[in-house]
């Protein structure tokens, strides 16, 4: 929650000097968004045909946010650190339509992904304040949030973050009583990898190592390695740690887990490693591992199984708050949620593959079984 004319250059001029902060950029950037394409960094070259395609959307919907802002429309700055993922914003859009909001009648997005690069965030936070957006929904770890907040102490903030206490990551000064111009909800994440490992044990009962893949640029890579070292000793696992900061760094870190003896694949609870499932789950095929993921939509793609929060759902919350707020309510009185959904997603055809038999009792616990 994605046959080409040959690849020609941007032409020079105006396109040559581009800066996405000036407005017509912008939109082009967002628009390849909105349009499924993934954007590449300024100067590469781009397919000719793309650049038609984007340039059209973009005539169609530049200046979208001005348009929107005189004509009375909130403009709404989405801040995530991960990719676009269409599962997600959908829960967004429901949480927003279920108060009346409906995206490009009575409300417009501005979309800013940082695409796993953590220090973009900031830069990308200032771009939506110096826009004037209404509300910002940031989301994807407390970077997103903790950069908005310090880019801004007056527009209200958003947040669906799976990093931690908010109290103690300085989001908010209590969950019932935020205070500020924050709310949101904070989604449970690293107090389920113990369930999720306890879970691939009982699906993998013969692998006593377990292939832990992880960014080594992530917040709270750290602590989520402590937790699963811990977890592991009690259920009598090893864990073997391979860092993966980036999408040619897969690879490698497939190869050296394989060589540690690894006998499944666990992915810490990263947005960046969402955004690369594809990649991932098409590695842990090639290895014939079984994997244990955090998102469902690595299961969706051909993984094992996933255990964690409905991050969806979390997004259909985070509507709720921002369509409250654009109807009067205040950050500061509306109590942080805590995700309180969770789901056990398992692939049948994979684990036919994979030769593995689910147990019962697994598969009764169950919330979406692909078949």
């Amino acid at each position: 929650m994605m046959g080409f004319a040959a690849v020609q250059p941007y032409p020079t001029g105006l396109l040559a000097h581009r800066d996405i902060s000036h407005p017509p950029f912008a939109v082009l950037h967002n628009t390849a968004r909105m349009l499924g394409f993934d954007p590449r960094p300024w100067g590469t070259p781009v397919r000719r045909r793309e650049f038609i395609a984007l340039a059209g959307g973009a005539v169609a919907a530049w200046p979208l946010a001005a348009r929107a802002q005189q004509s009375g429309k909130p403009v709404i700055g989405l801040l995530s650190s991960f990719s676009a993922n269409a599962r997600f914003n959908a829960g967004f859009s429901q949480g927003m339509k279920e108060l009346g909001f409906i995206d490009g009648q009575n409300y417009v997005i501005e979309y800013r992904y940082a695409d796993g690069h953590y220090d973009r965030l900031s830069s990308l936070a200032q771009q939506l304040v110096d826009r004037d957006v209404a509300v910002i929904f940031a989301t994807g770890s407390n970077g997103p949030a903790l950069a908005a907040k310090s880019a801004t102490s007056t527009i209200p903030i958003v947040f669906a973050s799976g990093g931690g206490d908010p109290v103690q990551n300085g989001l908010v000064t209590s969950l019932n009583r935020p205070g500020g111009n924050v709310t949101g909800v904070s989604i449970i994440f690293t107090a389920l990898l113990s369930k999720r490992l306890e879970l691939l044990k009982q699906l993998v009962p013969k692998a006593e190592t377990i292939g832990v893949l992880v960014n080594p640029n992530y917040p709270d890579a750290d602590l989520q390695i402590r937790e699963l070292q811990e977890a592991a000793g009690s259920i009598q696992r090893k864990i073997t740690v391979a860092d993966a900061g980036s999408e040619n760094e897969l690879e490698s870190a497939f190869a050296i887990l394989v060589k540690n003896g690894a006998g499944a694949i666990f992915t810490t609870n990263d947005p960046y490693f969402t955004s690369l499932r594809r990649q991932i789950v098409a590695l842990a095929a090639r290895y014939a591992l079984p994997g244990a993921y955090h998102a469902s939509d690595f299961v969706s793609a051909g993984g094992l199984m996933s255990y964690g929060a409905d991050v969806a759902e979390a997004f259909r919350q985070c509507g709720n708050y921002v369509a409250r707020i654009l109807k009067g309510d205040r950050p500061a009185d509306l109590p942080v949620m805590q995700s309180s959904k969770f789901e056990l997603v398992l692939n049948l055809k994979t684990a036919k593959t994979l030769g593995i038999d689910i147990p019962p009792n697994v598969l009764a616990l169950a919330d979406e079984v692909i078949e």
